[in-house]
């Protein structure tokens, strides 16, 4: 791997890690409405951001695959 493909990759793993982090916050405010420390609504909109970010996650991993698989040299 050249350096060059390692910065891109390492910007990837930084964009991919940012909705994993909204995921665990997310699920944290969902256990609190579980626990009855905040409003079930916060819970519902809670869940809607853990769906949008796991969504966000996933097409940051596909477009780091594509990038990557231009670059397979044979």
């Amino acid at each position: 791997m050249t350096k060059d493909e390692f910065s891109k990759m390492s910007v990837f793993v930084h964009d991919a890690r940012k909705p994993l982090n909204r995921i665990s916050m997310q699920a944290e405010l969902v256990k609190m409405a579980i626990n009855g420390e905040v409003p079930p609504e916060k819970a519902l909109a809670s869940l809607d951001k853990i769906i949008s970010s796991a969504k966000d996650c996933s097409n940051t991993l596909t477009e780091m695959t594509s990038v990557f698989a231009d670059n397979i040299s044979e």
